[in-house]
Formats: structure tokens, C-alpha cells, sequence
């Protein structure tokens, strides 16, 4: 099993009554990137809170690293990087000041300045004043002000919020490099499924304060799948010969649907078909898409 770099166990946060987070189970193993994905409001930037001490939970515990947040804060914390909500900075200042400012809270060499700029492709636009930069180049600064003291563990909340597509590439490409080029397992919220199905390996869904799924992508696409069609000629005789083969199937609008089919089952099904002297025009996979299924589980709370 792959070492957990963050472990929560029945994370409760509540005000005056009000469940913000209920009994939460975050897994995060390391050298992955992890979306942490839901609605506005669902409870994801209260989670990321208490991930970073800034709030403590009504009940539940977190451990990062294998420590106890609660007990070893300030060792935990030195190792840990994190972007929430919007980057600070003082706009009159050039980047390269604002990083100043950061590093000799850090205590970390000048030289690491430079390096955090090339990561986040700031070197070229590192003198001039903030207040002049893009949305996308701040984010881009705050996310070098968290990687200044070399985490190990990167959070980012809604890194993408608010950017134009080429800022959103920006970022998207930035965090998919983090734990290959720099060793770094990242945690990223989202309430959008295409960001984070396009950079994360895992995702949980949060729904309510609950987790209503936490898997890996390719796990949530193949829960999309909603069976096989068969377009075929004679399809009111197909059927029955496939129904005599044991397939449990249906005939609409001509095709012949069958659930959950294998692909050696569905290579069975067709030679089956063509033994019969049925022509098979076409076998196509019907899905759901990831969308259709973000949208089921945070409506119902769970997938079927």
C-alpha cells in the first residue's frame, strides 16, 4: 500500500449546529495529485482549513506524514505549502520583492527565490510590479510563495478560480509537473470535473460536508459506462438468439442494448450473432458522461 501523506479520520466541523464538514475520510498517498472536488459550499475549503491548522475540528483527526496535526503542528506545517483562495502580495512591489518578504519568514537561501520563479515560468516578468501582472501571473506567483520553502505536500484551493482558459492551462500544466519534476503530491479543490479530470490521478467528491466518492479517475470513467449496442440486421431475431445464449438484453430503436458486458463477452455475443448469419454493423460502448455522473452523485449523494 502506498505511504498516506494525508490521513483524516471522522473530520467533524460545526457552527452553532451547522455541519459544515460530517465525518470526512480524506486518503492521500504520496506523489499524487489529488482533486478534491464539489460544489460551492460543500465544505472543501473548510476541510483545507483544518488540514492547515487554521481552524480545529469540532471532533476527527488529521494526520500529515504520519503525525498527528495537533500534536506536531509547526514540524508538520514547515513541510507543507499551501495556496488558499487568493494569493496575498503587496502590489507595488515586484515579485521578486513580494518572495522576499516570504523567504526571511522561511528562513530559506536567497538563491531559492530564483528557482521557485523558473518553476512557475516568472523569471522574465520577476521585476516588475505586481499590481501589473494577470490574474493568471499571480496565481502563478502564489503558488512560487508556497513552494519556497520546499514542501513536500502542495494545497491549492481553486487555483484556477476566476482565470481566462490560458491562465487555467497555465496552472493545469504547472500542477501536473509537481510530483514527477519536484517529488511534491499535491492536494487541489475544484468544483469543476474537467480541471480536475484533467490533471488529478485521484479524485474525492464532497457533497454536504460528506464524501460522497473517493477513488481514482479511471474508476469514476468506468462507472460512467452504461452497457454495449449492437446495430444489427434482423435486430427482433438477434435478440432472441442472443437471449437464447443467455445475454439479457433489449431492442430499442432497432439496436440491440446489453449491460455490462465484458470484452470477452462481447466477443462471444458477435461471433454468436454471425454464426446465426446476422450481419454486425457496428458495437459501440454507451457512456454516461463524467459530467452526467458528477452531477448524479452530488445530487443523490452516491453512485448507483
Amino acid at each position: 500500500m502506498s505511504e498516506l501523506v494525508i490521513q483524516t479520520r471522522n473530520l467533524n466541523k460545526r457552527y452553532r449546529g451547522r455541519s459544515a464538514v460530517s465525518n470526512l475520510n480524506l486518503e492521500i498517498a504520496k506523489g499524487e495529485i489529488y482533486g478534491f472536488l464539489g460544489p460551492n459550499g460543500a465544505g472543501k475549503t473548510t476541510t483545507i482549513r483544518m488540514l492547515l491548522g487554521l481552524i480545529r475540528p469540532t471532533e476527527g483527526s488529521v494526520q500529515i506524514f504520519g503525525k498527528d496535526l495537533n500534536k506536531e503542528k509547526l514540524n508538520i506545517l514547515r513541510r507543507v505549502g499551501s495556496l488558499v483562495e487568493y494569493p496575498s502580495y503587496y502590489g507595488h512591489l515586484t515579485a521578486v520583492q513580494n518572495l522576499e518578504t516570504v523567504r526571511r519568514i522561511l528562513d530559506v537561501p536567497r538563491s531559492r527565490i530564483d528557482e521557485v520563479l523558473d518553476i512557475v515560468s516568472l523569471t522574465k516578468e520577476s521585476k516588475r510590479a505586481v499590481k501589473g501582472y494577470s490574474l493568471g501571473m499571480k496565481q502563478r506567483l502564489g503558488i512560487a510563495s508556497a513552494l519556497l520553502g520546499n514542501p513536500e505536500l502542495l494545497i491549492l484551493d481553486e487555483p484556477t478560480n476566476g482565470l481566462d482558459p490560458a491562465g487555467i492551462q497555465e496552472i493545469r500544466e504547472l500542477i501536473r509537473e509537481m510530483p514527477q519534476r519536484h517529488g511534491i503530491t499535491v492536494l487541489v479543490s475544484s468544483h469543476l470535473l474537467g480541471e480536475i479530470e484533467q490533471m488529478a490521478s485521484t479524485v474525492g467528491i464532497i457533497r454536504e460536508g460528506e464524501m460522497v466518492f473517493q477513488n481514482t479517475i479511471q474508476n469514476l470513467k468506468d462507472r460512467a459506462s452504461e452497457g454495449i449496442r449492437i446495430v444489427v440486421s434482423e435486430p427482433e431475431e438477434a435478440i432472441r438468439v442472443a437471449m437464447d445464449q443467455g445475454f439479457e438484453g433489449t431492442m430499442q430503436q432497432g439496436m440491440l442494448q446489453f449491460p455490462n458486458l465484458n470484452d470477452a463477452q462481447v466477443a462471444l455475443l458477435v461471433k454468436r450473432l454471425v454464426d446465426s448469419s446476422h450481419d454486425v454493423y457496428r458495437v459501440e460502448e454507451k457512456k454516461k458522461s463524467l459530467e452526467d455522473i458528477f452531477l448524479q452523485v452530488i445530487g443523490e449523494g452516491g453512485i448507483s
